[in-house]
């Protein structure tokens, strides 16, 4: 198996920003990227996934994790010299099917009582329009700015 074990996925790395151990062994880092870029300020970004994967179509069992974190880009407008989109990518022009498909992938590779934890940024689009885009509802969540933190439960169907 790809996860060799890891009950955790960040779904969309990146940089690994928000991690404190930007290393954790118990966590599988997935990025559709795999790059080292500079900003216009000389700051370095380097996005270096365990795995290079797409969060729409991901190359995992069903059930493969105990945690999912799934932070998406969230800008749709983005020069590709912009700052924001060198550090965070941007969403396809059909934005609302790659978030939905994001959304089920993270529940599919989920085990029963998983948990997803959704950061979403209200940069260009509000967190309603994007949680509207999953029958999933969420448990409870925390604004910070303009930043979301969600948290989901995927509970066996009934």
């Amino acid at each position: 198996m790809i996860t060799d074990g890891k009950p955790i996925l960040d779904a969309c790395c990146g940089s690994r920003m928000f991690w404190f151990d930007k290393d954790n062994p118990f966590v599988e880092f997935m990025d559709i990227r795999d790059e080292e870029v500079y900003l216009s300020d000389g700051q370095l970004v380097i996005v270096h996934p365990n795995t290079i994967g797409d969060f729409t179509n991901m190359p995992y069992p069903d059930n493969s994790f105990k945690m999912v974190v799934f932070d998406p880009p969230h800008l749709v407008w983005a020069g590709k010299a912009a700052n924001l989109y060198k550090r965070f990518g941007k969403l396809d022009k059909d934005w609302k099917t790659e978030l939905a498909m994001g959304f089920k992938e993270c529940f599919r590779v989920l085990e029963p009582y998983g948990v997803l934890i959704f950061k979403w940024c209200e940069t260009q689009l509000k967190l309603k329009t994007v949680l509207a885009l999953t029958n999933e509802k969420p448990l409870f969540g925390h604004k910070r700015g303009k930043t979301f933190w969600v948290a989901f439960m995927k509970f066996p169907k009934q």
